[in-house]
């Protein structure tokens, strides 16, 4: 008799696991796509700004979604990122960043919390599609190719020169000025 009570508890278990598994690979996957994440108002804002960026439209065709620039790639740091992405979710529930005005008074804070992750992750995002070992410094301009030599001599992040690159680079609050 208990053999049988100990396969079946296996086999509940295993189950449970791919289900558990299952579920979510599906909501990773889903709250990945573009659609998800312009779903909030705030988000329809930057969104408006990405498909006027390089990044949206260029002679290549291929544009890069939120989750290439937002999400990264290794399972880690992904569950950290949605984890800390419920926080963005909540201020769209809240009300606090509900309206564009409301927006707008929050994007320095937003955009420095956005950026300091990508200074702290040595712009892991971008470099998954601009590696400097990729780039063909002969075809750009003189001065571009000259800038990218010295970042990557100096290891510098991405987003240390390329703030507003995709979004409108907000100003600071005046008092900070």
């Amino acid at each position: 008799m208990r053999p049988t009570w100990l396969k079946l508890s296996v086999v509940v278990a295993f189950c449970a696991g791919l289900a558990f598994a299952g579920t979510g690979s599906w909501f990773m996957h889903e709250t990945n796509q573009q659609e998800f994440c312009v779903s909030c108002h705030s988000m329809a804002i930057v969104f408006e700004e990405y498909q006027q960026s390089q990044h949206f439209k260029n002679t290549s065709g291929v544009a890069a979604t939120c989750a290439d620039c937002h999400v990264p790639h290794s399972l880690g740091p992904l569950l950290k990122a949605k984890i800390l992405a419920a926080k963005d979710v909540y201020h769209e529930i809240a009300g606090t960043i509900d309206t564009r005005e409301k927006f707008e008074a929050r994007r320095w804070h937003l955009a420095n919390v956005v950026w300091d992750k990508m200074e702290a992750t040595d712009s892991r995002e971008c470099r998954s599609c601009h590696a400097f070992s990729a780039m063909d410094y002969d075809a750009q301009g003189r001065k571009t190719a000259r800038r990218h030599q010295r970042a990557e001599r100096d290891g510098k992040t991405c987003i240390a020169c390329h703030k507003g690159i995709a979004h409108v680079e907000p100003l600071p609050p005046l008092e900070e000025l």
